[in-house]
């Protein structure tokens, strides 16, 4: 009988992986606490209108990459693609937004069926900050800021890049795509097979493209800014001026569009040139009308999604994990013979509690005492105490340094608390 494998683009987290995306996020909490956001979990399977009608029907997503399925009462359910209409659902549904702000924060799995590369599979994880009921560039700056301080906290400020751009209003949009399709018709067969596609269903994504043919047609193309209104302009400004304020370097990049169809007004995206193609690592921007698409009252909304994967990706190519991350025990605690086993089990509960935040590892088992030595190398404590015949009889715990000196002292029960601390790394 053949062996069962995981499903292609779905991959197991092993204990080494896990340890890297606990520390990622950790330093996530952090962040997200320091600005007073909300965490918010959502359910991983949705209605499939959810996002037909949040998304839009001529999206790639929908088209082509959603996960949907029939359940047994034949209703259309799918697995998320991304998290905002999601979030908007629970808001909704809960009255979280009936005369109130929000700032609220999501982490979790996110899938979508698309040829798995590196730093793009079809189970990915996302953070998502997603904020409503404020108009101003001042939110739109905010969770530009809280993305920074993550990238500071990680290490890697200096290795992305803050894309900027504006998508104005609803009405200039719709003025550009008509001037844009008007351009494009006389250039249609020389555009690339998406591009064509596109061109009267979601012609703004064409500006996306990355056929070098298609972007040169587009040098001549009408210019976003060209179409934009005086509030769009000025809430743009606003926003870079803040930006600026707070030294935030960004480019600005007028072909910048986001692939989902509720944005409007602020988008951006952070990139870095160390991931090769897969260089987004976090996308966002204002999507003031989704709230009443979906059946509320019109809200205003800024928000972003960040790729965690490529995130950790990043992490590991410029070698910023900190060398303890993935350390899991601090002390090995050995005993040999079965009296020997249950004191030394008693003790070690005894220490658990003195130590809130102490790493150890029992032997369980049983074994020889060099094989037991094998064990406790091999865990990477940083120290094994130790329980035999006259350990016991003496009321004492042997406890050896396995790393430095491999010094080895025994001490009695009543200063085991103390000398253990001085032992260990602080």
């Amino acid at each position: 009988m053949s062996q069962i494998q995981s499903i292609r683009g779905m991959y197991d987290l092993l204990p080494g992986d896990s340890s890297r995306w606990q520390y990622l996020e950790s330093k996530i909490r952090q962040v997200t606490d320091a600005y007073g956001y909300s965490e918010l979990r959502l359910p991983i399977v949705e209605q499939t209108s959810l996002f037909k009608r949040s998304i839009g029907e001529v999206t790639d997503i929908v088209e082509k990459e959603m996960y949907t399925f029939l359940d047994r009462n034949d209703e259309s359910l799918t697995l998320r693609p991304e998290g905002t209409a999601g979030c908007v659902r629970a808001a909704l549904q809960h009255g979280l937004l009936h005369n109130q702000t929000q700032r609220l924060w999501y982490f979790g799995p996110m899938f979508r069926y698309e040829k798995p590369q590196k730093g793009r599979n079809r189970q990915f994880y996302q953070l998502g900050i997603e904020t409503f009921g404020m108009t101003g560039p001042d939110i739109d700056a905010e969770v530009i800021l809280l993305s920074a301080r993550l990238w500071k906290q990680l290490g890697f400020f200096d290795h992305v890049t803050l894309e900027l751009n504006t998508l104005g209003s609803s009405e200039g949009r719709a003025k550009y795509r008509k001037a844009l399709v008007d351009y494009l018709e006389s250039y249609k067969d020389r555009l690339d097979e998406d591009s064509q596609r596109r061109l009267y269903s979601n012609p703004l994504r064409i500006l996306d493209s990355k056929n070098k043919k298609t972007q040169e047609l587009l040098d001549e193309a009408p210019k976003f800014d060209e179409f934009l209104d005086d509030e769009s302009r000025v809430h743009f400004e606003q926003l870079k001026q803040r930006l600026d304020n707070a030294g935030i370097r960004y480019v600005l990049n007028p072909r910048l569009v986001r692939g989902l169809d509720y944005y409007g007004k602020t988008v951006f995206e952070w990139t870095t040139d160390k991931l090769g193609a897969q260089g987004t690592i976090c996308a966002g921007g204002r999507y003031d009308g989704l709230v009443e698409q979906l059946g509320g009252k019109p809200t205003p909304a800024v928000g972003f999604a960040m790729g965690l994967d490529r995130i950790v990706l990043l992490l590991e190519t410029l070698e910023l994990f900190p060398s303890d991350v993935g350390h899991n025990v601090d002390v090995y605690f050995m005993a040999v013979g079965e009296q020997e086993e249950l004191f030394a089990q008693r003790l070690s509960e005894q220490l658990r509690d003195e130590f809130p935040g102490l790493k150890m590892q029992m032997n369980c088992g049983g074994g020889s005492f060099k094989s037991q030595m094998k064990k406790a190398d091999k865990s990477g404590a940083y120290v094994a105490l130790i329980i035999g015949a006259d350990e016991l009889a003496r009321q004492q715990v042997a406890i050896k340094d396995l790393r430095t000196t491999g010094e080895q002292i025994q001490v009695g029960f009543s200063e085991l608390a103390v000398q253990l601390k001085q032992k260990l790394p602080q």
